[in-house]
């Protein structure tokens, strides 16, 4: 469906505001559904992906900071997110034995075992989203994205 008739407005968009309105109304739709798709799980996109970086460190710890600089969605709350996710028993949080100023954050057995389950509901979903694409048309997309990421960046 065009974006104009979604947006339901009669004017025509020049093509680099419907690139750029295509991008974040796919982006939003698209996250939504990751989103809904956790509800039921009682976790946020942005709590999995706190899970799934730590988990990328292998039973080394990391600092908030670690976790900032390696979430797709920058955010400022990401204290808050590691607060919910401690209450969940998915992560420890303790003081930097070295800096006090700095928390050492690792996931925790039951972080890993959620992170098990969520992964194959996500992976389903980004299937689902990607099967009209061709893998040709999906490396094509891939590339482009990257170029707009350099250009924003």
């Amino acid at each position: 469906m065009r974006i104009e008739d979604i947006l339901k407005t009669s004017k025509s968009l020049s093509d680099t505001k419907k690139t750029v309105v295509s991008l974040i109304y796919t982006a939003n739709l698209v996250n939504h559904k990751l989103n809904e798709s956790l509800k039921a799980h009682d976790i946020s996109l942005e709590q999995f992906n706190v899970l799934r970086i730590l988990r990328g460190k292998k039973g080394v710890a990391a600092s908030l900071s670690d976790i900032q600089e390696r979430m797709i969605t920058k955010m400022s709350n990401t204290t808050r997110l590691i607060d919910k996710l401690v209450v969940k028993n998915y992560v420890t949080k303790k003081l930097n034995a070295a800096n006090k100023r700095k928390l050492d954050i690792t996931i925790t057995k039951k972080g890993l075992e959620v992170l098990e389950t969520l992964d194959i509901l996500i992976d389903n979903i980004e299937k689902d989203l990607t099967s009209q694409l061709t893998k040709v048309e999906s490396r094509e997309l891939n590339k482009l994205l990257e170029k707009i990421r350099l250009i924003a960046n």
